[in-house]
């Protein structure tokens, strides 16, 4: 990715108190075929998101532990966040 600059993204979508378990459960032993889908794409420093059939798969598990928040933009089910401060 030399000479192209990078860009962070954030989204953030609420979550069903009574799924919150099945989440954690589901992220802390993520599929293999996922893992090799985000190294593949050269995806690092990552937090849940990325449309690639495999994935498709994952979030129709994962997203039945999910709820829209009221904030978000007409349309979207994870709303947009902006990066405006990063220490690394």
């Amino acid at each position: 990715m030399r000479g192209s600059a990078l860009q962070r993204m954030g989204m953030v979508t609420g979550s069903k108190s009574e799924k919150v378990a099945d989440y954690k459960r589901l992220h802390a032993n993520v599929w293999p075929s996922v893992l090799d889908c985000l190294a593949t794409s050269h995806i690092r420093n990552y937090s849940i998101f990325l449309r690639k059939p495999e994935n498709l798969r994952w979030l129709t598990i994962t997203d039945p532990c999910l709820v829209p928040l009221s904030t978000r933009k007409d349309g979207e089910f994870r709303a947009m966040m902006y990066d405006v401060f990063h220490l690394a």
